[in-house]
């Protein structure tokens, strides 16, 4: 009995001191405050929350650095539905404080106009070749971005990839610094633990594989200039991901988010990662 006493005793001792250890460490850490740099770095970008810019004015338009969001879409009734209720909120917070939310386009790839073209703004584009997409119909998302970049006047020189089931909650600004994209860090894209297979499309030559940020392609704010040149490569490499049994069976569901973070690193698009661009539930 008087060494179970001892024993509890010791382990008391030793977690209060491990506590209080852990409180000193913490209160006497410096809080680094600097946006993180280009993400081709061999640091990996830390997570930042949302910038707030309290001495920025918006006067005008020409104060501020617009972007375009832009939705993929099927004709489905979910889908389109979803859409509805999406550019709802957009409409809703465009004007707020701190906007840099310029026009709205819903990227249809059916092929075909269907009755909402007047309520939202509505690019046609074409869909894959039947079979292309082996059922995987998300493989129709960077071919529709291809075809919108290539025809459509867009006046901003940013974009945000949103998608239908996203739903606006405020004003967003324009979350890009420095030819850096902005993207929410997702915790099951992990580039390091699929190195063997990401490999094959992001050769050793390129860099480190942490040169490939943990994002999907939404949301996802980023120069049109840059889009321009990434999009091809993210149909190219979403195809060949989606050709590969093994990248296949690796990736699943998330593919199409794998090969736009690889795209991305292989045109040199670093991205800033923000936890607060997106709320998950």
């Amino acid at each position: 009995m008087g060494c179970g006493n001892v024993f509890f005793t010791l382990i008391i001792t030793l977690s209060v001191a491990l506590i209080t250890y852990n409180i000193l460490i913490s209160a006497n850490a410096s809080l680094k405050q600097e946006l993180p740099g280009p993400s081709t770095s061999s640091i990996i970008d830390p997570i930042i929350q949302m910038p707030v810019e309290k001495s920025r004015k918006y006067g005008s338009n020409a104060e501020k650095r617009l972007f375009h969001t832009a939705v993929t879409a099927s004709d489905s009734v979910y889908n389109t539905w979803q859409c509805r209720v999406m550019y709802y909120w957009f409409k809703k917070h465009k004007n707020g404080p701190n906007s840099d939310m310029g026009g709205f386009t819903r990227i249809l790839h059916s092929g075909k106009p269907d009755n909402y073209m007047n309520e939202i703004p509505t690019f046609i584009a074409r869909p894959l070749p039947a079979g292309m997409d082996q059922g995987y119909i998300v493989l129709n998302r960077p071919w529709a971005f291809v075809q919108w970049l290539q025809k459509a006047d867009i006046k901003e020189d940013y974009i945000l990839m949103a998608e239908p089931d996203h739903i606006i909650v405020k004003p967003i600004p324009n979350l890009s610094k420095d030819g850096l994209g902005a993207a929410f860090p997702f915790f099951y894209i992990e580039p390091k633990k699929y190195e063997l297979v990401l490999r094959k499309y992001f050769p050793e030559e390129k860099g480190p594989i942490t040169n490939i940020d943990p994002i999907g392609n939404s949301p996802v704010i980023v120069g049109k200039d840059s889009l321009k040149k990434i999009a091809p490569t993210w149909m190219n490499v979403s195809l060949a991901m989606k050709k590969d049994p093994e990248t296949d069976k690796a990736f699943g569901w998330v593919l199409e988010m794998y090969a736009y973070a690889v795209s991305s690193a292989l045109h040199g698009v670093g991205n800033i990662l923000y936890k607060d661009f997106m709320i998950q539930v």
